[in-house]
């Protein structure tokens, strides 16, 4: 190697792996954080203070590559949101989010967000289509996917408003799924219907 390239090499190792290192480090926060603030949820606790938020870029550097295994809150959570509505406006991904959100140790739900998304995965009958459905969970469109990384940190830090009336259900406007009869439909966006258990009729 020429010595000017060897120069650049070193000086590139020794800025890039302090970056790395600190990205890293913000991203155990951010995991960290999202532990505490889903068993909130589940707890019925008060909002969370400030300093127990995830801030923007810690949820950033949290599978930045869309490629890790999701299993964290925030990959989990923002992976779901990106599969199931990568391609509608924001009001769409928020509302998948809150679905996610409102599950989180609801009766018949697990306790944890990535509980919740791989639910039915032993019994071939997913919760969420994209999860088994036999292709690659990695992700194709970053900024789409940075999107729903930041609506995911919103919805663990309880600053999301949930617009589709404590729903626990949705599918898409263009199918007509029989279990939808059963329950009650509480909101819609431009992509989805949004439904809850109805006490007179859920199964």
């Amino acid at each position: 190697m020429r010595p000017c390239l060897m120069l650049i090499a070193v000086f590139a190792a020794l800025v890039i792996g302090p970056v790395h290192a600190a990205d890293t480090a913000k991203a155990a926060v951010a995991e960290d954080k999202a532990h505490e603030l889903e068993k909130k949820v589940v707890e019925d606790a008060p909002p969370p203070k400030k300093a127990e938020t995830i801030t923007p870029s810690e949820v950033q550097a949290v599978d930045p590559a869309g490629q890790a295994p999701l299993d964290d809150s925030i990959t989990c959570l923002a992976r779901t949101i990106y599969w199931e509505a990568k391609g509608a406006d924001s009001e769409d991904m928020s509302a998948v989010a809150s679905v996610v959100i409102n599950r989180l140790g609801h009766d018949g739900f697990p306790d944890t967000i990535c509980g919740v998304v791989k639910q039915g995965v032993e019994h071939k009958a997913c919760q969420f289509s994209w999860w088994c459905d036999g292709r690659s969970d990695q992700v194709e469109e970053p900024q789409r996917y940075d999107v729903a990384k930041e609506i995911a940190r919103k919805a663990l830090n309880q600053q999301l408003k949930d617009t589709t009336g404590g729903a626990l259900y949705f599918h898409d406007r263009n199918v007509h799924p029989d279990w939808a009869k059963a329950y009650r439909k509480t909101a819609q966006t431009q992509h989805f219907l949004f439904y809850k258990p109805n006490q007179s009729l859920a199964r």
